[in-house]
């Protein structure tokens, strides 16, 4: 059982720009067509648990990109759109009941997406393992990665892989105790 993260920031930390944007992404050089290894991380993990903006901002997408169900963690959305029935449920309250209640429904392996939901299970300690691609941008401002936490959580690299001459992908698990 364990909480993933998975996510490409700018070398100055950002995840998307101050509107949401995401365009920068695609201009990362990739003549091979590779999946920077997210194919082999999404065989890994049981479903994905992710905030309301990062939801809508994903279904605004021309195509929805996941295989495995999504958990929208929202107290605001009421319904979830009729094209996406069966590949996304909302969910509400504290984080560890919900996970709890994941995990009894079978969902064991989560991959956790979004600013404000990263930094809330980081709060909570709630992360398990990090992988951050470094794209070789500064965007100067935009929606940062982390946020205050409130207390030191330590994680151990495992490998660092590079794409391309360009992309800069590294893996970290949790070290110490939760």
């Amino acid at each position: 059982m364990a909480n993933y993260v998975y996510i490409a920031t700018s070398l100055d930390g950002f995840i998307a720009t101050e509107d949401g944007g995401l365009d920068w992404l695609m201009e990362i050089p990739n003549p091979d067509k590779s999946d920077f290894g997210f194919v082999n991380f999404m065989n890994s993990i049981d479903a994905l648990v992710m905030g309301r903006n990062t939801f809508e901002k994903v279904a605004s997408f021309d195509e929805w990109p996941y295989n495995k169900l999504v958990f929208v963690l929202s107290n605001s959305l009421t319904d979830i759109p009729a094209e996406l029935t069966g590949k996304a449920e909302i969910i509400k309250g504290d984080l560890k009941s919900i996970i709890s209640q994941l995990k009894s429904k079978g969902y064991n392996n989560l991959y956790v997406d979004g600013g404000k939901v990263i930094q809330s299970f980081l709060k909570e300690d709630l992360i398990d393992e990090i992988i951050i691609a470094r794209v070789p941008v500064l965007l100067g401002s935009g929606i940062p990665l982390f946020g205050e936490i409130g207390n030191s959580l330590k994680f151990k690299h495992i490998k660092t892989e590079v794409f391309n001459d360009t992309l800069v992908k590294s893996h970290y698990t949790r070290d110490g105790e939760k």
